[in-house]
């Protein structure tokens, strides 16, 4: 079922439905080893771009439990081992902001296993250009961050969420400072702060036009550091382990599959921390990098965990516009490239392609407005002119301030023979970011018992309709350090057993199907990725209609009903798994989640704007919310592994 309900106080007070599954038991559990040398890492920087972590060697001393586990292995692939088991104090999935900072703080108090699908610095943090929004300027104030926040929001945001994050962001960001992050300063000395769309005063922080890649650096180097972190790459997360303990989901851990080896791991923690960003490419064209296939979103749903405000999909305005480059990509980008919010932050304008003027046709704000405005403007001027893109123009700027402001931007653009000093850039929205997710309360908890979420996977209400330019990687700081203390306590109280770890049958990796079939699987799940991210665009996009929802909603029905049927005629069995066809299975859950919630809005409200609904309804001013056990059909994407019919 999904249904709109009214915002709490962040607390989280929900009946959760009971799922299918072993009874939770109460055992005793079996300490964490304590590390002397868990993996010592090397960072190489060159030319601002890092080549992260090659990992050399877990050791671990002695402690009671020692003979439990067997011998350690080389590179990633081991820290705790016991067969292909391995056991943490903490889980940590992703390794973005979010789940570094938290990894840093928890791994003061026990053992954290860092589980990242690719290499640990792809993350849509390392992409992240602008900076990070803070109140650190005298003439501005919390007051005056949390209105921007709240009007960005379309007042669908959470106010104690909106004033916490706020109010806590400028210790974050110095915290980031004293563990090495190096931001520009002005001529004054101090931090140059910049100005974004719907900031009505300078408050972002940046390293140039690459902040978040400056942020993941400090953050990696810390982890290399911290004897207690094992960081496992290419580990993708499959599903969540749960059980029931009477009415409540209890999260226990994790099941994994190396990508590299096609080993399955599975990860037994007290604690899980779900940090694994955004679903960007449930569209044809996103800012997201690869990794981005919403897989804690869609685990977290198989798991029961309440799912909130996914009908809010940020389409990032301005995007590098391929067709409009003077020499054109050799090939097509697996994501698109981001023009910063802080070029109109700092005086770009924006053309139609006969060089007219636009944004103040739509909004007073001009450029300035936020994110949904001027996406939709765009929008608009594309589909009235039935052109392929606009141009963003700075070059009315200095050449050097432009160069120094912006370098990756510059560089990029004068690889396809564009000098953006003298030249406009041509730019088109792409699927940006996700304001829903994972429900949170004010401390990161969600309803199911030891897990917990922080940073573009989860829904903590800061956002509300539509994300306010910069506060995502500040909402990632704030919510990442807000679970650290809540998480201690139940990593301090729980207990289990080792037995704990085969209470869920193992997933399978399908070595038995031959080449042949696997090869047939794959070309088609590629294709069938296409046709998704087709209708999302097509009837999913940034202007919708109840009759194109309803169509985009019987059509992914058909689609992943004929996707499965193909995989099982191939042999595929439901406990099976891989890489591109997991994905692809939280692709279609989370394509319908976002379906159904947009569904369930009667009214236009920030991101989500439709024909039918033109008008905002005060009413209707309540968050979305997809109850545990309201999942769509039974399909394969929408059950966990362990609970699949055999």
């Amino acid at each position: 079922m999904t249904t709109c309900i009214p915002a709490g106080s962040g607390n989280l007070h929900y009946s959760v439905a009971p799922c299918r599954g072993q009874g939770y038991r109460k055992t005793s559990w079996v300490s964490g080893v304590a590390f002397n040398r868990c993996i010592q890492k090397e960072l190489l920087r060159s030319c601002g771009v890092s080549k992260f972590l090659q990992t050399q060697r877990c050791n671990y001393s002695k402690s009671p439990f020692s003979e439990n586990w067997k011998s350690l292995r080389t590179v990633t692939s081991s820290c705790l081992r016991e067969g292909s088991t391995k056991y943490f104090d903490f889980a940590v999935i992703g390794s973005g902001v979010a789940g570094l900072r938290y990894a840093l703080e928890v791994a003061k108090h026990g053992s954290v296993a860092v589980i990242t699908k690719a290499e640990p610095h792809e993350s849509n943090t390392n992409y992240a250009q602008g900076g990070v929004s803070a109140v650190l300027c005298p003439s501005d104030s919390v007051e005056s961050h949390m209105h921007d926040t709240i009007v960005a929001g379309a007042y669908l945001c959470d106010e104690e969420t909106v004033r916490i994050v706020c109010t806590e962001g400028p210790d974050r960001i110095r915290e980031l400072i004293a563990m090495g992050a190096s931001f520009d300063h002005g001529e004054d000395g101090n931090l140059h702060l910049a100005r974004e769309g719907g900031h009505s005063h300078h408050r972002i922080v940046h390293a140039a036009d690459m902040t978040g890649r400056e942020i993941e650096r400090a953050l990696l180097e810390a982890v290399v550091y911290d004897p207690n972190i094992c960081v496992f790459e290419h580990h993708f997360a499959i599903d969540l382990l749960t059980c029931q303990d009477g009415s409540d989901t209890v999260c226990l851990g994790v099941d994994t599959m190396n990508t590299e080896t096609q080993e399955v791991i599975r990860f037994m923690s007290k604690v899980t921390l779900l940090a694994s960003g955004g679903v960007g490419h449930i569209y044809p064209s996103t800012t997201n990098p690869p990794v981005a296939t919403g897989d804690g979103m869609a685990m977290a749903h198989r798991a029961q965990a309440v799912i909130s405000n996914m009908e809010f999909v940020q389409f990032h305005p301005t995007a590098l516009a391929d067709e409009g480059l003077p020499v054109k990509p050799s090939k097509s980008r697996e994501n698109a490239f981001l023009i910063t919010e802080a070029v109109r932050g700092d005086g770009g304008i924006l053309y139609n392609l006969s060089m007219e003027r636009f944004m103040p046709l739509y909004d007073e704000r001009a450029e300035l407005a936020p994110r949904d405005v001027v996406a939709r403007s765009i929008d608009d001027q594309l589909k009235k002119r039935k052109e392929k893109y606009v141009l963003l123009d700075i070059s009315h700027k200095p050449r050097k301030k432009i160069l120094s402001h912006f370098p990756n931007i510059a560089a990029e653009c004068l690889q396809y023979g564009l000098d953006i000093t003298c030249q406009p850039i041509p730019v088109v929205p792409a699927a940006h970011y996700m304001c829903g997710g994972v429900r949170a309360g004010l401390q990161g908890e969600t309803n199911v018992r030891g897990l917990y979420v922080a940073g573009e996977v989860a829904c903590t209400g800061l956002h509300g309709a539509n994300r306010l330019a910069s506060n995502s990687l500040l909402e990632a700081l704030v919510f990442a350090r807000r679970a650290v203390q809540p998480s201690i306590d139940h990593m301090k109280s729980s207990k289990h057993d080792l037995g704990t770890s085969n209470w869920w049958s193992r997933p399978i990796v399908p070595f038995s199907l031959g080449s042949e079939a696997m090869d047939k699987i794959l070309l088609m799940t590629r294709k069938v990725r296409r046709e998704l991210q087709s209708i999302m665009w097509e009837y999913v996009g940034i202007v919708r209609s109840t009759t194109r929802l309803q169509f985009a909603e019987q059509k992914i029905g058909v689609l992943e009903a004929k996707w499965e049927e193909y995989l099982f005629q191939q042999g595929w069995e439901p406990t099976m798994v891989g890489l591109e066809a997991c994905e692809m299975r939280n692709l279609f859950c989370c394509a319908k989640l976002v379906v159904s919630s947009a569904l369930a809005r009667h009214e236009s409200r920030g991101l989500h704007y439709t024909i039918d609904f033109p008008n905002l309804e005060e009413s209707k001013r309540l968050p979305t919310v997809i109850l545990p056990g309201s999942s769509v059909k039974g399909s394969w994407s929408s059950r966990q592994l362990h609970k699949q019919p055999l």
